[in-house]
């Protein structure tokens, strides 16, 4: 029961990743805040573990306040925040007009820096733990998806700034880069595949996205939130400003060396560049 006595904040907390984590640190003693601009999931997941709801933008500071408000009014105050909400940034430079751009800012990094500032007075006072939720999109570049990669690179400066202006202050703040994992958004994008590669199903296109991962498979929603949790833990008191990947290998991988990974091994030993 790590969490016993404390509170979380978290955006996006409706669906996917935030819910699963909501129900991770609900399962180990804590209660949460789940906050996100739809009612209906909120709702849902807020009735299987008893949590608060806040619906609204976390790009919106008014809207973090509010959620900062109903954790101190009703839990007692703020320990934990999981910077969860995000949403798409498709299309390559040329294909990005201006307010798609903005859209993707607003979606992935305006959401995670308002909803930092917003609470970082409650978690100074609680000595608590940011965690960002990135993506190997914020190391490595996909195809076609310049605000999506770009904004999640981003991530990765704000949890660093985060880190290095308020660990003085008692704050953590670590960002998570999960690889693909299965949500509602991720099996969007296997649709997408299943009609352009003309597959038999969703699933197979999850095997072919992962065929090159070390571990062969994308993540369960739970595995993301293992690790989140074990981020805003006390058994991560020491980790600050890290960015922990959770891929099952696939940032490892040498992409140039990838044709000789089916050869005979007599023929594969020792392939380098």
């Amino acid at each position: 029961m790590r969490f016993a006595g404390k509170v979380a904040l978290i955006t996006g907390g409706g669906t996917g990743i935030g819910a699963a984590i909501a129900a991770q640190f609900t399962a180990e003693g804590g209660r949460t805040v789940l906050m996100g601009r739809r009612r209906p999931p909120l709702e849902a997941v807020a009735e299987k573990l008893g949590s608060a709801v806040v619906v609204g933008d976390a790009a919106e500071a008014a809207d973090v306040a509010a959620a900062v408000e109903t954790a101190t009014r009703t839990y007692g105050g703020l320990d934990v925040v999981i910077a969860n909400a995000g949403g798409h940034g498709l299309g390559s430079a040329l294909e990005t007009d201006d307010p798609s751009w903005r859209l993707a800012t607003r979606v992935n990094l305006d959401t995670a820096f308002v909803t930092a500032r917003q609470t970082l007075p409650a978690l100074i006072a609680h000595r608590g733990a940011i965690v960002i939720i990135s993506s190997i999109a914020g190391l490595f570049a996909g195809p076609d998806v310049a605000g999506y990669v770009t904004m999640k690179h981003a991530l990765i400066g704000l949890t660093r700034s985060l880190a290095r202006d308020y660990g003085r202050r008692g704050v953590r703040t670590n960002a998570l880069c999960p690889g693909w994992v299965r949500t509602a958004m991720a099996d969007e994008q296997m649709a997408v595949l299943v009609k352009a590669r003309n597959l038999a199903s969703i699933e197979e296109a999850y095997r072919l996205v992962t065929a090159d991962v070390p571990l062969g498979r994308p993540a369960e929603v739970e595995e993301i939130a293992d690790v989140a949790c074990f981020l805003a833990s006390p058994a991560a008191s020491i980790v600050n400003g890290a960015v922990i990947v959770a891929d099952g290998g696939s940032t490892v991988v040498d992409l140039p060396t990838l044709a000789f990974a089916h050869l005979p091994p007599d023929e594969s030993e020792g392939a380098t560049e």
